[in-house]
């Protein structure tokens, strides 16, 4: 067991746990050489050997206490055999939906498209880097995958075609079928912690949020808490992350940078993490950590995870990373 699953069970911790969304990413040179050869995104994320180097390169720069899967949310898609793609300054690309045909989708087919992610969590499970560390899995919420199916690409705005689709309910149905087998295979494979991203939390008004939030994130999120592994949920830009945690009841809470944290700090009482700017990473070095100190202060009497309140950005100097994780970890 890591520093970060303790501090999820409210253990005592000798240090702030500390890892990064995106932190296998663009910003590293190791993992723009290995991307430059594999020009298919979703190619790559099925490339268990790959994937792995990927998802350890962190490790081997940073003191961090956990690794993330190197996936992606749109495997979910990709697995309901609807078309995905990423182009260059412009995101992903879905293609057209066959309901009918999608309906049929057995588990035997999911698993078996998707196995390449589970030797993935197999092989980097076995690591020694991995040693008293955590291996966190993840997958996109219910909505946040149901707005990707149909938009087929970042949404702008929701708008009413998603919400009055006939076979809307239909679809959000699979997907959380589709979710729980990809949870399931993932905790059988050797993760330690589920994420659950919904990127796409704060485009909905208030009267939807219990139909496609509340309601199938907290079907989740009990599924994964009966698997004996905890969830940590990133409701992105959520109006209350206070009655989120009521309602969805998830074992961490991680906040986006837009939120006040004091507020967070004297309303919610399970284990926070994030918070803080990924834009702040491109300050200078003392800049960088008057705001990192903030977080640390602000969550002092707390169980706190350092995180960022989104993913690393790719013109991140890699050295700010490495300032910051020792800042943290030297923190008292």
């Amino acid at each position: 067991m890591g520093i970060i699953k303790d501090c999820i069970n409210k253990k005592n911790v000798d240090s702030i746990p500390v890892w990064f969304m995106r932190q296998a990413g663009r910003y590293l040179p190791e993992f723009r050489k290995i991307r430059s050869k594999n020009t298919n995104f979703i190619n790559l994320c099925l490339n268990p050997e790959l994937s792995k180097e990927i998802t350890l390169q962190p490790l081997k720069r940073f003191n961090i206490d956990a690794a993330i899967i190197f996936s992606d949310i749109l495997l979910i898609p990709y697995a309901l055999n609807q078309s995905v793609e990423f182009k260059k300054n412009f995101g992903p690309n879905l293609g057209f939906l066959n309901f009918e045909e999608l309906l049929k989708i057995t588990e035997e087919e999911i698993t078996k498209k998707l196995n390449p992610i589970y030797e993935l969590i197999k092989l980097t499970s076995k690591d020694e880097i991995l040693k008293n560390k955590d291996l966190i899995g993840f997958v996109g919420a219910t909505w946040t995958i149901l707005v990707y199916m149909l938009n087929r690409q970042s949404p702008k705005i929701i708008n009413k075609e998603i919400l009055e689709n006939p076979n809307g309910k239909t679809l959000m149905r699979k997907i959380i079928d589709t979710q729980k087998i990809h949870i399931k295979k993932q905790v059988e494979s050797g993760a330690s912690i589920i994420q659950i991203f919904d990127s796409w939390a704060g485009l909905l008004n208030e009267d939807k949020l219990e139909e496609y939030i509340y309601k199938p994130t907290f079907e989740i999120v009990e599924f994964t808490k009966n698997l004996g592994v905890k969830t940590i949920c990133f409701p992105r830009s959520i109006k209350s992350y206070k009655k989120y945690c009521d309602i969805v009841k998830p074992d961490a809470i991680s906040i986006d940078y837009e939120v006040n944290p004091t507020k967070i700090a004297e309303k919610i009482d399970i284990p926070i993490q994030g918070g803080m700017d990924p834009k702040y990473l491109l300050l200078e070095e003392k800049e960088m950590l008057k705001n990192a100190k903030k977080y640390l202060e602000i969550f002092s009497n707390h169980k706190y995870i350092f995180n960022l309140g989104h993913g690393i950005m790719p013109e991140t100097d890699p050295e700010n990373v490495k300032t910051l994780v020792k800042f943290v970890k030297d923190f008292k």
